[in-house]
Formats: C-alpha cells, sequence, structure tokens
C-alpha cells in the first residue's frame, strides 16, 4: 500500500510542476494595468524593448495578445489527415511572439543571441523590436501603427511589399483590431499605477 501511496505522490508532484504559472496567461487580458500587474516582469522586457528599438509598450502587448494571448509556450495547433491523423502543425511558430524557427534563427544571428528563448518575454520582446524596426527600414511604417506593423508581421517584409494583406479579408479585419486594441491599451497605461 505505501509504494502505491508513493507513486500516486510522485505523480501528483510531477503535475503540479509541469503546469506551474509560466505557459499560462494572466487574466484579465483587456486590461494592460491587469496583465502588468500580474507580470511585472513584463514591463520591464516591454520597456527595454522600447528604449532599444523605439516600439511602443503598447503596440508590443497588442501584438503578443493576438499571436500569443501570452501564453509563453504557444504553438500553432496541429494539421489531421482525414481529421484523425495528426501530420504535425501548421507552423514552427513558438512563444509569446510566434516567431518562425527561420526568423527567429535570422535574429539571433543579426543581433548575436544564440542563447534567446521564444519562450522568455524579453527575448521575445527584443525579437518584435527588432523585427518592427526593420519593418520601419524596408517598408515605411510607422513603429506606433499597430495595425500595419501587424499586417508586416504576419505577412513578412516582401508579402506586406506585395500587399498580399489585401486578399485576405479575415487578416485585415485582424488587424484592425490590434490597432484597436494598441490604443485601448495605451490608453490604460496612461492611467494604470504601474510602474513605467
Amino acid at each position: 500500500m505505501s509504494r502505491t501511496l508513493g507513486a500516486i505522490m510522485l505523480v501528483l508532484a510531477l503535475a503540479s510542476c509541469s503546469s506551474g504559472g509560466s505557459g499560462k496567461a494572466p487574466k484579465e487580458l483587456d486590461n494592460a494595468c491587469s496583465i502588468l500587474k500580474q507580470r511585472p516582469g513584463y514591463l520591464s522586457a516591454f520597456k527595454s524593448a522600447e528604449r532599444k528599438w523605439g516600439v511602443p509598450v503598447h503596440v508590443q502587448m497588442a501584438t503578443i495578445y493576438q499571436e500569443s494571448k501570452f501564453v509563453s509556450n504557444a504553438r500553432p495547433p496541429f494539421r489531421y489527415a482525414a481529421g484523425v491523423i495528426p501530420m504535425g502543425r501548421l507552423s514552427s511558430a513558438l512563444g509569446y511572439s510566434q516567431a518562425l524557427d527561420g526568423t527567429w534563427k535570422e535574429y539571433q544571428q543579426d543581433q548575436g543571441r544564440f542563447g534567446a528563448k521564444r519562450t522568455r518575454i524579453k527575448d521575445a520582446s527584443d525579437f518584435m523590436g527588432w523585427y518592427m524596426n526593420t519593418t520601419r527600414d524596408r517598408n515605411g511604417i510607422s513603429l506606433s501603427d499597430a495595425r500595419n506593423q501587424y499586417l508586416a508581421y504576419h505577412e513578412g517584409h516582401t508579402g506586406y511589399a506585395r500587399g498580399s494583406y489585401n486578399k485576405k479579408s479575415w487578416l485585415l479585419r485582424v488587424s484592425g483590431e490590434v490597432g484597436a486594441r494598441s490604443d485601448i491599451y495605451r490608453q490604460q497605461l496612461a492611467t494604470c499605477r504601474v510602474r513605467r
């Protein structure tokens, strides 16, 4: 009986470790102040990226909301053949920023940040700043223009330049939502009592 009890306790201990808060999203995702109060490390990461790259905190937050809902280990869903046979994920996107493998490697090489992880908020926000800065340089999009930055983030620099998003009504709708969320977060951040 003691072996059974020991095995049950071991399983429960392992389950509690694996279900820790690191992968979970904060509560009240419509409230920027609440998000930052729950995760103080986020503000530090966002402010660091803002200082380095010039991308406003509210633009970073609105993009991360859309990409991962602030879930550190977010991944795209699986594809299924015949509705039941798993065929792998829809893409290699991972983490807060949902950066693809190839784009993440490009960032690591360009910035010399080979230890950076997509599941770490400081690295994800730095990546986002780097990418959006490149978008400004290549496509002329203001760093505070969350809507168009998101279109370029989703479609890539070349896709954005070609206007590929114009054939995707769902993406135009989503980018509008990102822009609106960015405005709401900006207004909230101006009034909340989070150290900036």
